[in-house]
């Protein structure tokens, strides 16, 4: 009987850093393709030498051009398509201005896999920290916004620890008894941050954040950070998030509610991130039920160009012929595409997120004994 070996490979968020991902040890594991192609032996003699060399206090973590080309990262798919990705966000706004009943409006909408303002939802189950809240006065502004219609999948807090006392311990506790997590809110940030000591410093509030991101990245979840704007002026609309610069530059963006008039129920949401383009939506307040809807965009969302060889893949792997693998030559030959193998492998390594978002087919690649092996499999609904 033969046995089968298995070798794992780090993988990183895609559209995190790297120095972000050091911190996180999340591993994929790259089963046989088959029985008779076991994992290469030498494979593991180099991971174990690369383990024991991160054990020294010199080593520097590194990958080659190469290796980066070479390897295919976990993918990072929008929860809602090109509004909100997974990682760590600010949410920011002058107080008393709507950013809660907004917070509502996300969780809600997530929770169920209701499609918000036209934006496709990927449905998961959402924690909301409404610490500024009580349950009386949630229970009456969620009746008014979503009226009968409730979910089992939308947990609210109004009580939770700070940030090394007690607030870590509970996150965790949460994703790991609700594991299709794909939101937390916190609202606001300042009720979980750490008394005292120099609490408003660019170290301090980079740290801050960088701990909520560990967190975020691990688990692949949203983690939405409710916080105020200064009343100073700035250029930048960015600018004006309270506290120093450290806070947005450890975050993955921000999103910006504004009003010119508080009195308005219109309002302007900006939008800044590393995973999706800027963006400026223009937002009115249903004034009976104290919804935003959106009135307009001020850019249409940019859309990637069709893939030749995504749309190769998609007429090979379907219903009918829902896996398949084998070298990166044979699948030139069942694609009958014009290219060399290796710069196939390499257009698939970048795009095995598109290819899984937009096609619903996840892409494996690995190297064994008898060479590198690709593999495709159509993800059931």
């Amino acid at each position: 009987m033969n046995t089968k070996k298995e070798m794992t490979a780090p993988i990183t968020s895609v559209g995190a850093d790297e120095e972000q991902s050091n911190s996180i040890k999340t591993n994929t594991i790259i089963t046989d393709y088959d029985e008779n192609c076991n994992a290469s032996d030498d494979i593991f003699q180099e991971m174990q030498e690369e383990f024991q060399r991160s054990l020294e206090p010199s080593y520097l973590k590194t990958v080659s051009m190469d290796k980066l080309y070479d390897t295919v990262y976990r993918n990072r798919p929008p929860i809602i398509d090109g509004l909100l990705y997974p990682g760590t966000y600010l949410f920011v706004g002058a107080p008393k201005l709507g950013k809660s009943f907004l917070m509502a409006q996300l969780a809600y909408h997530i929770s169920k896999g209701k499609s918000l303002w036209g934006f496709d939802v990927k449905q998961g189950t959402v924690l909301y920290l409404a610490l500024e809240d009580d349950y009386r006065r949630l229970q009456e502004r969620f009746y008014r916004m979503f009226g009968e219609e409730s979910t089992d999948d939308l947990f609210i807090a109004v009580n939770a620890g700070q940030l090394g006392n007690g607030l870590d311990e509970q996150l965790n506790r949460f994703v790991n008894e609700h594991t299709n997590t794909k939101l937390i809110i916190i609202d606001t940030l300042q009720k979980v941050r750490e008394f005292g000591g120099d609490k408003y410093s660019y170290s301090n509030d980079y740290e801050v954040i960088t701990r909520l991101k560990k967190f975020a990245d691990n688990f692949g979840v949203c983690l939405l950070l409710v916080h105020h704007t200064r009343k100073q002026q700035a250029d930048d609309k960015f600018d004006m998030i309270s506290g120093t610069n450290g806070l947005l530059g450890a975050a993955d963006g921000a999103f910006m509610l504004q009003k010119e008039k508080r009195t308005s129920n219109n309002a302007v949401l900006e939008i800044s991130g590393r995973d999706q383009q800027d963006q400026k939506l223009y937002l009115e307040r249903d004034t009976e039920k104290l919804l935003w809807n959106l009135e307009r965009l001020e850019t249409e969302l940019w859309k990637e160009p069709p893939e030749p060889v995504l749309e190769a893949v998609a007429k090979f792997i379907t219903s009918n012929n829902p896996q398949w693998s084998g070298s990166p030559t044979e699948l030139v030959e069942k694609l009958q595409v014009d290219m060399a193998a290796n710069v196939l492998t390499l257009k698939l390594n970048v795009n095995a997120g598109r290819l899984l978002n937009e096609y619903g087919i996840r892409y494996e690649y690995g190297r064994y004994h008898a060479g590198r092996r690709v593999k495709f499999s159509l993800i059931e609904n």
